[in-house]
C-alpha cells in the first residue's frame, strides 16, 4: 500500500467535520486534519467568485483513492468539489503502517 493525502475544500466547518468523520468511520481515511477557514478566489460559470471555505487533509492510501473521491463527491454539497490526491514521498515507517492499518474501505 502507498500512503497519500487527499486535499479537499468544503462549504463550511460542519460539512468538513461530517464528511471527515464519515470517511474515518468507513475506513476510507485513517485521519482527517480540518484546517481553519480560508478565502478562495475562483472562476465559476464565467464569473470570478470569492468565498470562505474549509480545507481538509485526509490521510489515506492510493489503493482506495478512487473510492474516497467517489464517496466524498456523493456526500459533498458542491456540484464539482475540489478533491486532489497528493503523493507522500517520505514518511516514517510507523506512520505509514498506521495509515495502512486504519484504511481498508
Amino acid at each position: 500500500m502507498t500512503a497519500v493525502t487527499l486535499y479537499a475544500v468544503f462549504a463550511d466547518m460542519a460539512e468538513a467535520q461530517r464528511i471527515g468523520r464519515q470517511m474515518v468511520e468507513e475506513q476510507l481515511a485513517a485521519c482527517v486534519n480540518i484546517l481553519q477557514p480560508c478565502r478562495s478566489i475562483y472562476r465559476w460559470e464565467g464569473a470570478i467568485e470569492t468565498a470562505s471555505e474549509v480545507p481538509a487533509l485526509f490521510k489515506t492510501t492510493l489503493e482506495v483513492a478512487d473510492r474516497i473521491i467517489e464517496r466524498i463527491t456523493e456526500l459533498h454539497s458542491y456540484a464539482n468539489p475540489a478533491l486532489v490526491i497528493w503523493p507522500i514521498t517520505k514518511l516514517p515507517f510507523a506512520f505509514a503502517d498506521w495509515v495502512e492499518e486504519n484504511v481498508s474501505g
